[in-house]
C-alpha cells in the first residue's frame, strides 16, 4: 500500500513537473501586456504545494526557479544583465526564492487546514490562504532578494531614477506594481479553484 502511494505521488509530482516546463518554455506561462510581462509559473507549484505537500511544492519551485534562471542566459534582456553582473547572486535570486515560495505555500496550507480541521469548517480559508501565499510569497522573495544583491548597481540604480523611487521599498511597490497584483489574483483564483476541486479526488485515490 506505501509503495502506491509512493508510486501515485511521484506520477502526480511529475506531472506538475512536466506542465512546469511546458509553461516555462511556450506562451501559456506567461501574458505579456504591453510592457507588462505577467507570469503563471507559481500556478503548478503552488497547487503541487498544496496537493502534494510543502516538499512538492520546493521541487516544484525549484524547476520554475532553475528555468527562470536558464532564460537569463540572452533569453531575458533583465536577466541577462543581472547574470552579467555577477552569476551567483543572480542565481540566488531566481532559484532559491522560489524553493522557499513552494515551500511554505505548503505549510500555509498544512497549518490553516489543520487548524479548520478542528473546528469542522469546510476549509475554504486553507485553499484560500494557500493560493495566495504562493504568488506573493514567489514576488516578496524574488524583489527583496533583487534589492539585497543588486540595489546598489548602476542597473538597478538606473531603474530607480527611472521609476523616482525614494527607497528601496518604494523601488518593489513602483517595480512590481500592477503587475504584482494580477499575478495574485490570478494564482488566487485559479489554484484555489483546482486545488479545492482535485484536493477530495485525489484523497481518495
Amino acid at each position: 500500500m506505501k509503495k502506491q502511494t509512493n508510486v501515485r505521488y511521484l506520477v502526480q509530482l511529475s506531472l506538475l513537473a512536466a506542465i512546469e516546463l511546458v509553461m516555462a518554455y511556450t506562451p501559456l506561462g506567461y501574458l505579456r501586456v504591453f510592457a507588462l510581462e505577467i507570469t503563471f509559473l507559481m500556478v503548478p507549484v503552488t497547487l503541487g504545494a498544496i496537493l502534494l505537500g510543502p516538499t512538492a511544492g520546493a521541487i516544484l519551485g525549484g524547476i520554475f526557479g532553475l528555468t527562470s534562471f536558464a532564460t537569463c542566459f540572452s533569453v531575458s534582456g533583465f536577466g541577462d544583465v543581472l547574470l552579467s553582473i555577477n552569476p551567483v547572486f543572480t542565481f540566488l535570486v531566481c532559484v532559491p526564492t522560489r524553493i522557499l515560495a513552494g515551500w511554505l505555500a505548503g505549510l500555509v496550507f498544512k497549518g490553516v487546514f489543520a487548524a479548520e480541521s478542528k473546528t469542522g469548517s469546510r476549509h475554504w480559508l486553507s485553499f484560500g490562504a494557500a493560493s495566495l501565499a504562493g504568488p506573493v510569497l514567489n514576488t516578496v522573495f524574488f524583489m527583496s532578494a533583487l534589492v539585497l544583491f543588486f540595489y546598489q548597481t548602476d542597473f538597478i540604480q538606473g531603474m530607480v531614477q527611472t521609476l523616482g523611487a525614494a527607497n528601496p521599498l518604494m523601488f518593489v511597490v513602483l517595480f512590481v506594481g500592477v503587475q504584482g497584483v494580477l499575478e495574485a489574483v490570478v494564482g488566487f483564483v485559479v489554484v484555489g479553484i483546482l486545488s479545492k476541486t482535485l484536493h477530495p479526488i485525489l484523497s481518495k485515490m
